[in-house]
């Protein structure tokens, strides 16, 4: 065996762990959260956010350390020195945030958003060891170490990718861009599994190959259609103030019908390449999995856009598109034409 099996299965806790990263991002989108901490790496200037609105006011005689957050005047500013305030407030002492205008705080939104932080942090704990682990396979195979350093500096860049999400306030393109970095550590992951586990092949016509390529590239151009779709859902909800959803169907625009129609056109892929598998078990069983998670995304989608858009789907809808092109790529790895 080229690694052990404790290592493969350390790998499959990183593939889920990514996994569910992507589900809280999406919890995070869901519940309006992404601005609970408005800066970055900290959380109004503290490695552990505030728990009360008091905290985020201005309070006399209280002792401020330099960097830390206050909303005074409907505005973020922060303090330029560690000090102690007097009865009033001294503009002297603070300074204005530049970054963006998000001035609001909310200790459930606070929490949310520091709680995905921390599970990013975590994550970045366990790609970095499983690098450590890879050192031991180096004179075996070293693109495990290489692929798993790969993983380290994808893991980075989110991290400065997110920095950038909170200081747009939220840009639909910084956030897309966040989606499809998770999704280039779900890839790399795979791709590890794949060499480890031997490089398990299914050979089949070239069509086939081809026609799987063709879907993933149909997949993730979905995917971004569903952000769109996603950013006008967020604007008509601020809108609305969060509340009475049951017309928000009418309002979407060309986007959601797209993304709705586009769907049809792949599961009708899908379901060609499974009933034209159908001869052969092995392949039957790749497309058969993509065909059960096409069929959930699409009732989840159905339920999302009749039932008043709730809240749970959105993740659950973000976590099978994540799935059904996990599913594809891995499709890709392991098909090799019989010529």
């Amino acid at each position: 065996m080229l690694v052990s099996k404790a290592f493969i299965r350390y790998i499959w806790i990183v593939l889920i762990a990514i996994f569910m990263l992507i589900v809280v991002g999406s919890i995070v989108r869901t519940t309006q959260s992404g601005m609970g901490c408005p800066d970055w790496p900290t959380c109004f200037g503290k490695i552990v956010p505030p728990t009360d609105s008091i905290q985020v006011v201005f309070q006399p005689n209280h002792v401020y350390k330099k960097g830390q957050f206050i909303i005074h005047n409907d505005s973020l500013i922060y303090s330029i020195q560690s000090f102690k305030s007097s009865v009033v407030y001294d503009p002297e002492n603070w300074k204005h945030y530049e970054k963006h205008n998000y001035a609001k705080f909310s200790v459930i939104h606070t929490w949310i958003e520091y709680i995905n932080r921390l599970l990013g942090a975590l994550l970045g704990l366990l790609i970095l060891f499983q690098v450590i682990w890879s050192l031991f396979y180096f004179r075996k195979k070293s693109s495990i170490f290489w692929l798993s350093l790969l993983l380290v500096l994808i893991t980075a860049f989110q991290a400065w990718l997110g920095k950038t999400v909170v200081d747009s306030n939220l840009a639909l393109l910084k956030i897309t861009a966040h989606l499809f970095g998770a999704l280039a550590m779900v890839f790399v992951s795979q791709y590890i599994l794949f060499i480890v586990k031997g490089k398990q092949t299914e050979y089949t016509k070239r069509s086939f190959i081809l026609l799987n390529m063709a879907l993933g590239l149909l997949v993730i151009i979905q995917i971004i259609f569903g952000t769109q779709v996603r950013g006008e859902i967020d604007n008509i909800n601020e809108h609305f103030s969060y509340i009475n959803r049951s017309g928000w169907l009418a309002l979407l625009d060309t986007w959601f019908y797209i993304h709705r129609s586009f769907s049809l056109f792949i599961a009708t892929i899908v379901i060609y390449l499974t009933i034209n598998s159908a001869g052969f078990p092995n392949l039957n069983r790749l497309f058969k999995r993509v065909l059960i998670v096409t069929i959930l995304e699409i009732v989840a989608g159905g339920v999302f856009m009749f039932a008043d858009f709730p809240k749970l789907i959105q993740p659950i809808h973000l976590l099978l598109s994540s799935i059904l092109i996990a599913f594809i790529f891995d499709n890709a790895l392991k098909l090799k034409s019989k010529q």
